[in-house]
C-alpha cells in the first residue's frame, strides 16, 4: 500500500483543526441536549419517554455503528469515511434543529449518532498517520484535553446558548451551532487530512451489528414507553425476546470467531477475569451517571423551576472537579496506588449523591445552586477519578493483537451502558414522581430524585466492587497503544 503523504506545516494543523472540531462536536452533543429538555418539552408538546429517547437514540446509535465504522475507515480510507461522517452529522444537526415534533428530532438524533460512528473512529487513526511516534504526545495531550473540556461543558454550554436566543431559535441553536462549525471541518478535511487504509483488509460483520441493533431496541424500547402505557404484556414479551435476540448474537459471534472470522465482538476476550470484570464495571459505573445527567436537569429545571441558564451554571462545580481529578488519577494515582483509584471513584460519587440527596431534603424547594456545591464537586471528582485510567486497567492484560476489537468493545460498552442509563434511569425517576404522594410541585420532585439517587449510589457501590477484580497494577507494555484505542 502506498504511504499518503503527511501533510506538515499550516497544512498539518488545519488537518488537525478539523479532526479536533469533529471530536468536539460529537462529545458536546452527547450532553448539550440534557439541559434543553424542558425547553424541548414545552415547544415541541413531548411526553417524557420521548425525552428519554431523544438522549437515548444518539448514545444507541453510536454505540451500534462505532465499531463498523471503524472498519470502515480501514476498508475504504479513513478520510474518505471522516468525511462521510462529517457531512452527514452537519445535515443531521441541521434537521435536529429544524424538528417539528420530538420523532422527527429522535430520528435525527440517532442519525447524528451513526454519522458520529463513521467520523470518530477515523480520528486517532489520523493522527498516527499525520504525526511520528515522537510527536504525538502533544497531540494526544491536545486531544484527550479537548475530550474533557467538551464532554463537561455541554451543559453549560447549552444553557448559554439556549438562554441567549439567537434569531429567536432559542433551544435549536445548540444544533445549529454545529453548522458554520462543520462546514468549516469538512472544507478544512478535504484540503489537509491525509487519506490512509489499514495495511490489512479488514471484513465488515453487517449481520451482527443488524442483531445486535435489533435486540438492544427490543429492550431499550418496552423498557422506556412501559410506563406511559401501564406496562402491557407486550412489554416484557418484547423485552425478554430481546434478550433471546443478545444471546443469539454473543453465539453468533462466538462461531464467526472459532471459523476464523472477523466478528463484532471477539468473545473469547471475555475468558480474561481483568477484562470481563472491566466491562461489568463500565455497565455499572456508566448506568447511573448517563442516569444522573439526564434527571439532575429535569429536578433543576422542571422541579426546583431554574431558569435554564441557572440550572446550566449549577452544574460548574461538577465539570471543574472532573478534568482536575482526571489529570491526577492518571498522572499520580494510577501510578501510587493502582486499581484502588478505580475503586474509590465510584464510592467517591456515591458519597456525592447521598451528599445531594442529604441536601435536598434538608433544605427542600428552597435548595439554591449554593447548596448543591459540596455534592456536585464530589460527584464531579470520582467522575474524574474513574474515566482518566480507567481504559488502561481494563485493556492492559489483553494481548497486543486483540488490542483494537478490544478497545472497539470497551468504547462500545460505554455508548450502549449510557443508552440503558438513560432508559432505566428516566424510568425510576418518573416512576418515583409519579409514585409520589407530596402535594407541592417541587416536593413531588424530590420525592423522585432523592428515590432514584438512592438507587444510583448503589450502583455506584457495585462498580466499586467491580473494580476489584482488575489487575492490581496496569502493565506497562503497550499502554500508549491502548490508552490512545479507547479515547475516541
Amino acid at each position: 500500500m502506498k504511504t499518503p503523504a503527511v501533510p506538515i506545516g499550516k497544512a498539518r494543523t488545519f488537518a488537525l483543526v478539523s479532526l479536533f472540531l469533529a471530536s468536539f462536536m460529537e462529545l458536546l452533543d452527547a450532553t448539550i441536549v440534557n439541559v434543553a429538555l424542558p425547553d424541548i418539552e414545552r415547544a415541541l408538546g413531548a411526553q417524557n419517554a420521548e425525552l428519554q429517547w431523544m438522549v437515548a437514540s444518539y448514545t444507541l446509535a453510536l454505540a451500534i455503528g462505532l465499531i463498523t465504522g471503524s472498519r470502515l475507515g480501514d476498508i475504504y480510507g479513513r478520510k474518505k469515511i471522516f468525511i462521510i461522517g462529517l457531512v452527514a452529522f452537519t445535515v443531521a444537526s441541521v434537521l435536529c434543529g429544524m424538528a417539528m415534533n420530538p420523532e422527527m428530532l429522535i430520528a435525527s438524533r440517532a442519525l447524528q449518532g451513526f454519522a458520529s460512528a463513521a467520523m470518530i473512529p477515523q480520528v486517532l487513526s489520523s493522527l498516527q498517520v499525520m504525526y511520528k511516534p515522537s510527536e504525538r504526545a502533544g497531540a494526544m495531550a491536545g486531544f484527550s484535553a479537548l475530550a474533557g473540556v467538551a464532554a463537561v461543558s455541554g451543559p453549560i454550554l447549552g444553557a448559554i446558548l439556549t438562554n441567549a436566543d439567537l434569531f429567536g431559535w432559542g433551544w435549536r441553536t445548540i444544533f445549529f451551532v454545529n453548522i458554520p462549525v462543520g462546514i468549516f471541518a469538512v472544507i478544512c478535511a478535504v484540503k489537509f487530512v491525509p487519506e490512509s487504509k489499514a495495511p490489512v483488509r479488514h471484513k465488515l460483520d453487517l449481520s451482527g451489528v443488524v442483531v445486535l441493533a435489533v435486540g438492544m431496541l427490543a429492550i431499550l424500547y418496552p423498557l422506556t414507553m412501559g410506563r406511559e402505557e401501564g406496562w402491557p404484556l407486550w412489554t416484557f414479551l418484547m423485552m425478554g425476546a430481546g434478550i433471546l435476540v443478545l444471546v443469539g448474537f454473543v453465539l453468533m459471534q462466538w462461531r464467526e470467531e472459532k471459523n476464523g472470522g472477523e466478528p463484532l465482538v471477539a468473545v473469547s476476550l471475555f475468558k480474561s477475569r481483568p477484562f470481563a470484570a472491566g466491562i461489568a464495571m463500565m455497565f455499572l459505573f456508566f448506568i447511573p451517571m448517563n442516569g444522573f445527567f439526564l434527571i439532575q436537569t429535569l429536578f433543576l429545571q422542571l422541579g426546583l423551576e431554574y431558569p435554564i441558564l441557572k440550572a446550566g451554571l449549577t452544574m460548574i462545580p461538577f465539570s471543574i472537579m472532573v478534568p482536575i481529578l482526571a489529570g491526577i488519577s492518571a498522572a499520580i494515582l494510577a501510578k501510587k496506588i493502582g486499581r484502588v483509584v478505580l475503586q474509590l471513584g465510584p464510592l467517591v460519587i456515591a458519597v456525592g449523591f447521598m451528599v445531594l440527596i442529604f441536601t435536598v431534603q434538608a433544605n427542600g424547594g428552597g435548595v439554591t445552586p449554593w447548596h448543591l456545591i459540596a455534592g456536585l464537586a464530589l460527584s464531579g471528582a470520582g467522575f474524574g477519578m474513574v474515566v482518566a485510567p480507567v481504559g488502561i486497567f481494563v485493556l492492559s492484560e489483553v494481548p497486543t493483537k486483540f488490542a483494537g476489537s478490544a478497545s472497539g468493545l470497551f468504547n462500545t460498552t460505554s455508548q450502549l451502558s449510557g443508552a440503558l442509563g438513560v432508559a432505566i434511569v428516566g424510568t425510576l425517576f418518573f416512576n418515583g414522581i409519579e409514585s409520589s404522594t407530596a402535594t407541592s410541585q417541587s416536593a413531588v420532585f424530590i420525592d423522585g430524585f432523592t428515590s432514584t439517587m438512592w438507587l444510583m449510589a448503589g450502583g455506584m457501590v457495585l462498580a466499586a466492587i467491580a473494580a476489584s477484580f482488575l489487575p492490581r497494577w496496569a502493565a506497562d507494555s503497550d499502554v500508549s497503544e491502548k490508552s490512545v484505542s479507547i479515547t475516541a
